[in-house]
């Protein structure tokens, strides 16, 4: 498979409504990364741990009962993020854009809504990564809590984007 479009992080971003896309591994700084895009003007950032911890709270207790919840507020949220789009309302999607699947769900709502996207890229080592959640673990600030282990299970769905998916990626590393 031929490696994506890439643009540099300093990259200007397009003016016209976009959808913000990240792929990640967990505790890569997705979030992070989410809250600092969100601070563009007419720009909204929708997270699916805000929404499934809100809706689904004490129900996720496995990766199949995240996958399953999430599936459902995907179909759920469609039609909304579609329509922020058409209205000029840039939307950074805070969902882990870490599946062939997830991102062709993605790449539909651009189409649908005529808008642009841009897939930030998140290229952090695992063991930062672990050191990161077991840092937001201590906390107790995150909806979420996630062992080593299930890094580990979770990392093994993770397939990095493609130039055939047709995503203008930024990296950040």
């Amino acid at each position: 498979m031929n490696p994506p479009q890439v643009l540099p992080a300093s990259a200007p971003l397009p003016s016209a409504a976009t959808l913000h896309l990240v792929c990640g591994k967990i505790g890569s700084g997705k979030s992070t990364l989410t809250q600092r895009l969100a601070s563009a003007p007419h720009t909204v950032r929708i997270s699916v741990d805000d929404w499934l911890s809100r809706l689904h709270p004490h129900e996720i207790h496995a990766l199949a009962d995240y996958v399953r919840c999430a599936g459902r507020l995907r179909d759920a949220m469609s039609g909304h993020i579609e329509s922020l789009l058409r209205s000029g309302v840039s939307v950074v999607l805070d969902f882990p854009a870490n599946t062939v699947a997830t991102r062709a769900w993605m790449q539909g709502l651009c189409e649908r809504a005529g808008a642009a996207h841009v897939l930030h890229l998140l290229d952090v080592p695992d063991e930062v990564c672990k050191a990161r959640l077991r840092a937001r673990n201590a906390a107790g600030d995150h909806p979420f809590e996630t062992s080593d282990a299930e890094f580990d299970q979770i990392s093994r769905h993770f397939v990095a984007p493609t130039a055939d998916e047709g995503f203008t990626v930024v990296p950040h590393r």
